[in-house]
């Protein structure tokens, strides 16, 4: 008797589930008029397969164009509310903060990827290696059913059940139960999506956003990325925040019981610049424990390749606000170490969601550097970079780096000249940066045995429609600041 594959016609089917029970052999038979179908061990075996954390298959998103598209994504973890599973997917390839939960009608079951099994830890004098671990899973487990389809119209001598492509021996499913079962060691960690071995499995839960939504002011921001924020906090619907002190709080009643207590109209520190609507506030982060402590909660929702600091006595932070009658409210900031050996002048930069595309970066980064000119020295960003603040610091030195070219004079009919450590002096742009940014921009050409640097007429009418788009800027005579030397700890 020949075996012959299950055909679907999907216009006449009957639903055949097929259950799973710690048993791994199932005695199941089908009865199709005068036909006995029997299905093959194989397919008796293989019962109802779980989507667990780590399964990777593509999933349905909008992308910029409002268009569907199905970018492979890897399952961090599932939840089950009122009997509807719940998804939290990761896109691969894609930034963290796209990351969300999706129903099942988003994912494409047919392309279904299962993490793969890693070789155990190796052990040294009878106990595990000092990689953390995480537990194996059983591909196949009870959990949602998904049906399969049969044409009762066609003739079958036997049955072959094809779960999402995917076939497994017998063999495969007993070693896997064998191994388990056995010797009780755990696995080494599983190696697929963005988690590499060396990461714990807490970190699992913190490549997940844990806050739904902060209400700070008159916006509500949807946050990007984990912020430990305490854990009785993290279910609540919406999170509020003084917008003054940046003190969190678990509702609106406490908000405003809040607010008739607390005296502050601006960011606490010495306001250093002002010019118009806008001011910046220098911030001690020893002196002023309690806000930088919560700035760095409400910045670490936004920023993912930074480091969260409980300790933030060795940090200046600059707080940009926009005043009007009811005081300042904050617009961005961005800290500094008070002392750096590696000329770094911005520790980590951010601007709030809501002020987001309106030149407000650029303002940042420029104000980081009229302190460096300041102080007399260069400086550079603190890598790495989000890829967000890559696209404005690309942008920001390009624009300075070209308009100083553009400025300058030639004198007795000759070529203007300038150098790599003159340009650096007069922006307070590290070397490597401007460097990095001429050939970006691809100005830097070998000419008869020396460098030039060549400017085409696209490169410049850019820049000039740049330009005229960039209208805040900083103006030095509205900066106030003395710098000090933080090389002398009394002054800590």
């Amino acid at each position: 008797m020949k075996d012959h594959y299950l055909q679907l016609n999907l216009a006449k089917t009957e639903l055949l589930v097929v259950s799973a029970n710690p048993a791994l052999h199932h005695t199941l038979s089908i009865q199709l008029g005068s036909s006995t179908i029997i299905p093959s061990r194989t397919a008796r075996n293989l019962g109802v397969v779980e989507i667990t954390e780590g399964c990777r298959l593509p999933v349905l998103r909008k992308n910029q164009e409002h268009e569907d598209e199905w970018p492979l994504a890897e399952i961090l973890s599932v939840k089950d509310i009122s009997g509807k599973k719940l998804y939290y997917v990761h896109y691969i390839d894609f930034n963290k903060r796209l990351d969300e939960w999706v129903t099942p009608d988003r994912l494409d079951i047919k392309k279904l990827q299962f993490p793969k099994k890693e070789a155990k830890t190796p052990m040294k004098n009878g106990l595990p290696g000092s990689r953390p671990s995480s537990p194996e899973r059983d591909v196949v487990r009870e959990s949602i059913l998904y049906p399969v389809a049969l044409d009762v119209e066609t003739t079958l001598h036997c049955l072959h059940v094809l779960m999402f492509h995917t076939i497994l021996s017998d063999s495969t499913l007993w070693s896997q139960d064998s191994q388990d079962s056995s010797d009780g060691i755990p696995s080494a960690p599983r190696m697929t999506g963005s988690l590499v071995s060396d990461r714990s499995h807490d970190d699992i839960v913190t490549r997940m956003k844990n806050i739904d939504c902060i209400e700070l002011g008159r916006h509500r921001l949807k946050p990007w990325y984990f912020s430990p924020y305490p854990q009785e906090l993290t279910s609540l619907p919406i999170l509020y925040l003084c917008e003054f002190c940046l003190k969190y709080l678990k509702s609106l009643k406490c908000l405003q019981r809040h607010l008739t207590k607390c005296n502050l109209r601006h960011p606490p520190g010495n306001e250093i610049y002002r010019k118009g609507t806008i001011s910046f506030f220098e911030i001690d982060g020893r002196k002023n424990k309690a806000y930088s402590q919560n700035l760095c909660l409400l910045a670490k929702c936004f920023l993912d390749h930074k480091t969260l600091y409980y300790d933030t006595d060795p940090f200046l932070f600059y707080v940009m606000s926009e005043y009007d009658s009811k005081g300042f409210h904050i617009v961005g900031y961005f800290s500094k170490e008070k002392e750096s050996t590696e000329d770094y002048n911005v520790a980590c930069i951010l601007t709030l969601p809501p002020y987001q595309r309106r030149g407000y970066g650029k303002l940042l980064i420029e104000f980081s550097y009229e302190l460096s000119k300041v102080e007399g020295k260069t400086g550079t960003p603190e890598k790495p970079l989000s890829d967000l603040g890559l696209l404005s610091y690309r942008s920001y030195w390009s624009q300075t780096i070209l308009e100083i070219l553009m400025d300058l004079k030639s004198e007795n009919g000759e070529r203007p000249q300038i150098t790599i450590n003159e340009i650096s002096e007069i922006t307070s742009v590290k070397k490597e940066d401007v460097i990095s940014t001429l050939q970006y921009l691809n100005l830097i050409n070998y000419y008869k045995g020396q460098y030039i640097l060549t400017l085409s007429e696209d490169i410049v009418e850019g820049h000039e429609r740049a330009m005229q788009k960039r209208h805040l800027r900083i103006d030095p005579k509205c900066l106030h600041f003395t710098p000090k030397d933080w090389s002398k700890r009394g002054k800590w």
